[in-house]
């Protein structure tokens, strides 16, 4: 699963990024795909544990929190 590289570079720009390399920009990609691997995962356990087949929006800001 590889997501586009252009959203990327338009959040590295609104951080405030003049320019970013091709190679940042995949970086950046692949640490928020990573992340975001990470929090489906824990999300899909709270739902499984609540006898849901559904991951509700609950599930991932009680994942997110605890990452805080």
């Amino acid at each position: 699963m590889t997501l586009p590289l252009y959203p990327f570079e338009r959040i590295a720009k609104k951080a405030g990024a003049r320019r970013i390399s091709k190679e940042a920009v995949e970086e950046l990609r692949d640490a928020v795909e990573e992340f975001g691997l990470e929090i489906a995962e824990k999300a899909v356990k709270i739902s499984k544990h609540a006898n849901r087949r559904t991951v509700m929006k609950n599930d991932v800001l009680f994942v997110v929190r605890k990452l805080e």
